[in-house]
């Protein structure tokens, strides 16, 4: 009996290092840099980009992982074992969790940072990975498109890797009707850049931030509003499309009424963005001179 007991108590805790796992992977990794992929968790990213992030990810993911539980019971008399439901339910945890933790998110600045685009999903597809398995491997389940799979092929002669490859490739395309999203979130390289124009009276800690915290340039520029006749000060900033979400988040924390005009750039040249290609030749004159 004791022996049983210290296996349950090990597989708790496993199924709860794997939850916290599978949710770094998203939290830490893909949601704060703007990408999105396939499975329950891409849908739910999603709906937070669609909502600007009032909806966020973890609360609709449980939401959407219970009503799907709840429809599965009455249409297949599936009975959910208590480990799928505390993995769902923790894994729902553990991103509220990391996602109020700026320290943990790969953004410049902090430790996770990855300056490189395409590594960002493929770390975030190892974790997750991982922590799919530990899940799996002591009997437990995330829900999502699993549930969606045992419900069509129950009642349809429809392969389970059939349905996952529509449900993934529905929810990845769902980011085309999304304005500034589309599949280059994904696999984003580093030409896509944005040029932004922030007006606020804490000009000077955002500043400070860009310049120190992201270690990137900022410009300071001197306006005057033509309806007030005030003068103020404008701050220009190039960044690159990564480092956008992240930035915007800082710019309403310091500044909850900062207002900000952004214009996406694809060609910015020079140190931190692209190198200066100067790989013009001059015509050779009709005389032979150069």
């Amino acid at each position: 009996m004791k022996k049983k007991t210290l296996i349950t108590i090990w597989e708790y805790i496993t199924l709860t290092v794997a939850c916290f796992i599978f949710a770094m992977s998203w939290e830490c990794f893909m949601i704060p840099n703007g990408m999105s992929a396939g499975g329950m968790m891409g849908l739910c990213t999603v709906i937070q980009y669609a909502t600007g992030g009032f909806i966020q990810a973890q609360y609709s993911y449980i939401v959407i992982n219970a009503a799907l539980i709840i429809i599965a019971v009455f249409a297949m008399g599936i009975g959910f074992g208590f480990k799928t439901i505390y993995c769902i339910a923790m894994s729902s945890l553990a991103m509220q969790l990391m996602a109020s933790l700026p320290v943990l998110h790969s953004v410049a600045g902090q430790f996770f940072y990855v300056r490189e685009t395409l590594l960002i999903p493929i770390f975030a597809g190892v974790l997750e990975s991982v922590g799919l398995g530990l899940t799996l491997r002591y009997g437990g389940s995330t829900g999502g498109t699993d549930i969606i799979a045992l419900m069509v092929n129950k009642y349809w002669p429809v392969s389970l890797s059939t349905v996952f490859f529509i449900s993934d490739f529905v929810i990845v395309a769902l980011l085309l009707f999304l304005p500034d999203k589309n599949f280059a979130v994904v696999v984003g390289g580093k030409k896509s850049s944005y040029q932004l124009m922030v007006f606020s009276e804490k000009f000077s800690e955002i500043a400070d931030y860009i310049a120190v915290k992201m270690e990137r340039g900022v410009t300071l520029l001197q306006a005057k509003g033509w309806y007030t006749k005030k003068d103020r000060e404008v701050l220009l900033i190039l960044i690159s499309q990564k480092e956008f979400p992240a930035l915007s988040k800082v710019i309403k924390d310091i500044d909850p009424k900062a207002f900000m005009s952004v214009s996406p750039t694809h060609s910015v040249f020079g140190e931190g963005f692209e190198e200066i290609k100067a790989g013009i030749h001059t015509k050779k004159k009709k005389d032979g001179a150069e």
